[in-house]
């Protein structure tokens, strides 16, 4: 599989470059989960990231890359809700 180096802006991994492995189309994912692990028995805590759009060229306006910056309210609807993708309601019979 193919990875990009990715700059990760804020959080705890503010500032590091880690690579990324991206999907069929060539793009990293639109959100990074890191767990790290808790002492005990408690659960790991979640630290979530967003991808966004590293900056744009100043001729042609193309894209230059990817970055990811923490979301501490974890993952947020960002698009449109298509009726499809919706559960149907449940009957009480």
């Amino acid at each position: 599989m193919r990875s990009e180096n990715t700059l990760f802006v804020g959080g705890p991994l503010d500032g590091r470059v880690l690579p990324v492995l991206t999907g069929l189309t060539g793009q990293p994912p639109k959100w990074y989960d890191i767990p790290v692990p808790n002492e005990g028995d408690a659960p790991p805590t979640v630290y979530t990231y967003r991808r966004v759009a590293a900056g744009f060229t100043k001729r042609l306006g193309l894209q230059r890359g990817w970055t990811y910056e923490y979301a501490p309210e974890g993952h947020v609807a960002d698009g449109p809700r298509w009726p499809w993708t919706r559960r149907p309601p449940r009957g009480d019979g």
